[in-house]
Formats: structure tokens, C-alpha cells, sequence
């Protein structure tokens, strides 16, 4: 029988898996893996934020990614490059977050714990948060699931079909801001990212349409979740980038795999 914190770890891993396995394949297909980092550097200053006004991160983290989004959206239709404003939200927002939580007084940060995950901490609260936040996005998925698909393949056919492309990105923004609030505690800002990448670059080979790859992505990071977690476990090393590690194996296996005509 496994002990209670690591099967509430595994249910976290499992939890944060099944959201950004599907979602990591629009971050893949739109060619988005710097925005995806952008995004979960800023989450450190979402929990600066959270501390210095005494809400929970949850909140701050998701307030923080959704003006990055508005933010890069109103400044690149300016003429700002995007590849510029995302490079600097990212490590600006990185340096900002660890300034603020370092100079709250008498808060008690676990900046590793931010940094590179603590899953093994996990709690029935937070495994709550995690699942609901997991099932949100996979409904926004689901519900615009052709939508965004649409949007992803070609914005001049998402206009002519009658489908406002604007939309659509905002809520690929909003599942991954949530996929980003829920993940921080998992894995860490500074692997959300590959949690997200990681299992949808792994499964695109084997993946003959969107639907089965989306549903391969999910199962490609659960077992890297669960993998990851026995592996530290038994070598005592480091939760959140053991969980990275197997992923990036995984990728590494598919990669060198023939492919099919």
C-alpha cells in the first residue's frame, strides 16, 4: 500500500498530465513553446503578487499570465515583435516575482519549491484545486475543440467559417493560464513548460489525427508523472525535474523510433 503522500502526488502528476497533454498540442501546432515559457516565468510574480495581498496563489498566478496575454496581444498589434515581448515578460517577470517574494516581510517562501516544484507536499486542498483546474480546461478543450483547431490550421479559414480567431486564442490563453496556476506546485515555473511540451512533441510521430494525438499526449505525461514520481521515490532524487527527465527520455525513445509512412 503506497504511503498517503505519494498517492496524492501521483493523483497531482496524473491531475496536471491529463490537462496539458492535450493543451501542449496547440502549444506545438501554433509553434507557441516560447509563450508557454513566458507564461510560467511570469507565474513567479503572480505569487509575489498573492503574498503581498494575501490571496491565494491560485488567484495571483492566473491574474498575472492573463494580463501577460492581454499585454503581448496589445503590444504586437503595435508592431513590437512578439518573440522581443515575450523574452522579456519571461525573464522580467522571473527576476521581479523573486525580488518581490524576497522582500515581503515575514513571508515563508520556498523559492525551490517555486522554482522547480514540490509535489510531494501536496495536499487534499491542493489536489482539489489541481483536478478542478484540470477539468476546466479540459472542457474549454472540448467545447472548442473545433474552434481552435480551425483557428490553429489557418486563420483566414477560422474568418471564413465564421469563427473569430481572436476568441479562440484568448481561451487557448485562459486553459493555459490555468494549466500554469495549477502545475506550480507540481512541477515547478520553471518546468511547467515542458510538462506542457514534452509529451505533445513525444506522441506527434506516432499520431495519425489531432484527436488521437491529444489523447496520446495525455497518457505520454501521465506515465511520465507516475514514472517520474517512483523514480524519485527510489532514488531520492528531486520530484519535479525527475517527472521532466522521464518525459525528455520518452521523447528521446520516439525520436530514434522508425517512422511510419
Amino acid at each position: 500500500m503506497l504511503d498517503d503522500f505519494l498517492t496524492r502526488a501521483a493523483l497531482a502528476g496524473l491531475g496536471v498530465a491529463l490537462a496539458a497533454g492535450p493543451l501542449g498540442c496547440f502549444i506545438v501546432w501554433r509553434r507557441m513553446a516560447y509563450f508557454g515559457d513566458a507564461t510560467a516565468h511570469a507565474a513567479l510574480l503572480g505569487v509575489a503578487l498573492a503574498l503581498a495581498l494575501s490571496i491565494s496563489v491560485f488567484a495571483g498566478v492566473l491574474a498575472v499570465v492573463l494580463v501577460l496575454a492581454l499585454a503581448v496581444s496589445g503590444l504586437s498589434a503595435r508592431g513590437v515583435p512578439v518573440d522581443t515581448l515575450l523574452g522579456v515578460f519571461a525573464h522580467g517577470g522571473l527576476a521581479v516575482g523573486l525580488v518581490v517574494v524576497s522582500l515581503l516581510p515575514g513571508a515563508r517562501v520556498d523559492l525551490m519549491g517555486l522554482l522547480l516544484g514540490d509535489i510531494l507536499a501536496v495536499g487534499r486542498t491542493d489536489l482539489a484545486v489541481i483536478w478542478a483546474g484540470a477539468a476546466l480546461v479540459i472542457g474549454l478543450l472540448a467545447w472548442r475543440w473545433s474552434g481552435l483547431l480551425t483557428a490553429t490550421l489557418n486563420a483566414d479559414l477560422a474568418r471564413a467559417s465564421g469563427i473569430d480567431a481572436r476568441r479562440e486564442d484568448m481561451i487557448l490563453t485562459l486553459a493555459l493560464a490555468l494549466v500554469v496556476a495549477v502545475a506550480l506546485k507540481v512541477v515547478g515555473a520553471l518546468l511547467i513548460s515542458a510538462m506542457l511540451i514534452v509529451p505533445a512533441a513525444t506522441v506527434r510521430p506516432l499520431a495519425r489525427t489531432p484527436e488521437s494525438m491529444a489523447v496520446l499526449a495525455a497518457i505520454c505525461g501521465a506515465a511520465a508523472a507516475l514514472g517520474g514520481i517512483a523514480l524519485s521515490y527510489r532514488a531520492d532524487t528531486p520530484t519535479g525535474p525527475t517527472i521532466v527527465a522521464v518525459a525528455t527520455a520518452l521523447f528521446a525513445v520516439s525520436a530514434i523510433l522508425p517512422r511510419r509512412g
